[in-house]
């Protein structure tokens, strides 16, 4: 039978999952459980299109219908290139329905990739690389151990954007604790600046259970931001944005607060700025019982929608009451295990 990996973006729900590679090469990074507890390999070009040649049986006469697909897992583009030619070839002549083919990579990765090495992967094939920026401060990526620099970021996105590849970069609200949420927010944008991706894809830090990050909360090292703080730094970051044509997508992940805040920055900042400012303008009741409530499963609502049905207000108002009468902390403790519950599950109890 297949393989497949354990993640793929939300954007590739109904992609075929080839596994190209097994888990991640770096693995080390502080935030990140989905890999903790297993080794990389890289799998043969023989073991790959064994897979295909599978896939292809399995979904038979509905093969022909199938239009995406995704390279498994954290960074494919790991491997030689010619080795990726040769899979993207064979995945085009066994399903030859494909237009779209992406994947993970690392920065460090990219950057290794010559331009006309990523326009040959891009005719034959290759048309959206995922890339997890996390955070463009370098004291941040530091902290949690992402083993790439800010300068390798701009780097290796520079020229997948040259090579003429859909690029989508991840950041992570949040990942810098209070003590480097300004750093945070600004140096972000500084890169995101430089790089100019088509996506930037919003993914707000959730703290995973049994983590390194855990244990520095645990003695102080590291103050985690609640959902109140998260939003004004991203008011921060957008703030700093150049208005280019980068889709600034908050609504393909339940973990960020205000999903509506989503637009392209040539035309839509302003009014996410001013999506952000009438959050931020509520009082901090309000603000608190919204969190409560889209953190309980309501996605997508609105605020300002919310205010109006003062039954439901009134019902918040009286478990954030409840929450917080011996520990001020209390809602936020309360959301930060709501919010680990949809984190990917470490496959091991020690990172």
């Amino acid at each position: 039978m297949f393989e497949q990996g354990v993640i793929r973006p939300p954007s590739e729900a109904n992609s075929l999952l080839v596994r190209v590679t097994r888990n991640c090469p770096w693995n080390r990074c502080l935030f990140c459980p989905a890999y903790k507890g297993t080794a990389f390999s890289r799998r043969s070009v023989v073991e790959i299109k064994k897979d295909l040649d599978e896939m292809a049986q399995y979904h038979g006469s509905y093969a022909a219908g199938i239009t995406t697909a995704f390279f498994q897992d954290a960074d494919s583009l790991i491997l030689p290139t010619g080795e990726l030619l040769e899979i993207l070839t064979y995945l085009k002549m066994k399903f030859p329905g494909i237009t779209r083919v992406t994947s993970y990579a690392r920065a460090k990765s990219l950057k290794k990739k010559s331009i006309e090495s990523l326009k040959t992967l891009k005719e034959a094939g290759l048309t959206r690389i995922h890339t997890g920026l996390e955070s463009g401060s370098a004291k941040v990526l530091k902290l949690i151990q992402k083993g790439e620099s800010p300068e390798e970021m701009v780097k290796g996105g520079q020229r997948v954007m040259a090579a003429g590849i859909s690029l989508s970069e991840y950041i992570m609200p949040g990942i810098g604790g209070r003590a480097l949420s300004r750093e945070n927010a600004i140096e972000t944008a500084n890169v995101l600046n430089q790089i100019r991706p088509d996506f930037i894809r919003v993914r707000t830090f959730a703290l995973p259970p049994n983590s390194p990050m855990e244990s520095m909360v645990d003695d102080g090292r590291f103050t985690p931001l609640s959902d109140l703080e998260i939003v004004a730094e991203i008011h921060l970051l957008l703030s700093h944005m150049d208005e280019m044509p980068s889709h600034f997508r908050c609504a393909d992940f339940s973990l960020n607060l205000l999903m509506h805040v989503d637009g392209h920055l040539n035309m839509d900042k302003a009014r996410m700025l001013e999506e952000l400012d009438q959050f931020l303008s509520l009082p901090i009741q309000d603000q608190k019982a919204y969190v409560l409530l889209q953190r309980s499963g309501h996605y997508g609502l609105h605020p300002l929608d919310m205010l109006k049905n003062q039954d439901v207000m009134a019902q918040l108002h009286e478990k954030l009451e409840d929450l917080e009468k011996d520990d001020p902390e209390g809602l936020d403790r309360y959301i930060r295990s709501m919010m680990a519950c949809q984190l990917p599950r470490a496959q091991t109890d020690s990172w």
